[in-house]
């Protein structure tokens, strides 16, 4: 299959590099990142040893119209991206989003319909070491989906390809759900370790830490349950303690920003909790301190 990674930071360099062993795939990322990666290869260490040639390049002009385009830019460069991804856009192209945040959708779609894109959830971990270099920090799940809920031939041909690389893909009929229960486990974890600055395993370590997760985690699932979402607050804690559990030694890419002087992307995580939650006129005390302060930050 012919793929284009657009956004060659940590999670898609990691998924660029581990699907370049069965499929033709390019990265559009940062000029530094890519000349490195066409002088030298594109090296994963850690969970995964892979040293690759992979076509690299700054932007589009030399590339060609790929089957899947996945998309792995931060939230908010995802309109920025689209206007210009859209020109590789065929009617052959699904375009998948493998991003955090609860408002990348609704950016895609406004280039492409929705039944030609595809959500990916996935809960691997991965940080960039240097130019060329990327890290993988823990095995996960991965999940994909079309927003619609119609999972065609074309989806389950890019799960096949996805299993095949060696990332464990499943498909899932209710894609969106699974974004939110990504989007709160989120909103939960990352602002308090970027604030901490620490792993997200001192969350569980901490018992005053621990409580505010639990709270945090409550008050974006109860503000998601009126925006549609079926879902338990006990089993949304139970799902994120998992996580932190899983990941305790993982440093959260809010944090990684963070650290690099970059924007977070608070904004299309806990932000789009704190909108809805006005909207819907429920508590978002929390959020909206969240918000405000890793922005002031």
């Amino acid at each position: 299959m012919n793929i284009v990674v657009y956004g060659a930071g940590a999670i898609g360099s990691l998924f660029g590099a581990i699907l370049s062993k069965n499929n033709n795939v390019v990265l559009i990322g940062r000029k530094s990142h890519v000349e490195t990666i066409n002088k030298n290869g594109l090296i994963v260490k850690g969970k995964t040893n892979i040293k690759k040639k992979v076509l690299s390049f700054e932007n589009i002009k030399n590339v060609s119209s790929p089957d899947l385009m996945i998309i792995s830019v931060k939230s908010y460069d995802t309109e920025k991206t689209m206007i210009e991804a859209k020109k590789l856009i065929s009617k052959k192209t699904v375009v998948m989003s493998l991003q955090n945040g609860l408002d990348n959708l609704e950016k895609i779609e406004k280039y492409v319909s929705r039944d030609k894109i595809a959500v990916c959830i996935t809960t691997h971990g991965a940080i960039f070491s240097k130019l060329g270099v990327i890290i993988h920090t823990g095995f996960g799940k991965t999940i994909i989906g079309n927003p619609n809920g119609e999972n065609t031939n074309k989806l389950f041909d890019i799960v096949k390809i996805f299993n095949e690389a060696g990332i464990e893909t499943t498909v899932s009929d209710d894609i969106i759900c699974e974004m939110w229960i990504k989007g709160i486990i989120n909103s939960s974890i990352n602002p308090l370790t970027t604030i901490f600055n620490c792993k997200n395993g001192y969350l569980l370590e901490n018992p005053i830490l621990d409580k505010l997760v639990e709270k945090i985690c409550k008050e974006s699932t109860d503000i998601a349950y009126s925006y549609g979402l079926d879902l338990d607050y006990n089993e949304m804690i139970m799902k994120t303690k998992k996580v932190i559990y899983e990941t305790n030694e993982n440093f959260s890419s809010m944090l990684q920003s963070y650290k690099k002087g970059k924007k977070t992307e608070i904004d299309s995580i806990n932000g789009v909790i704190l909108k809805i939650g006005k909207k819907n006129e429920l508590n978002f005390f929390l959020n909206d301190f969240l918000v405000h302060l890793i922005n002031s930050i």
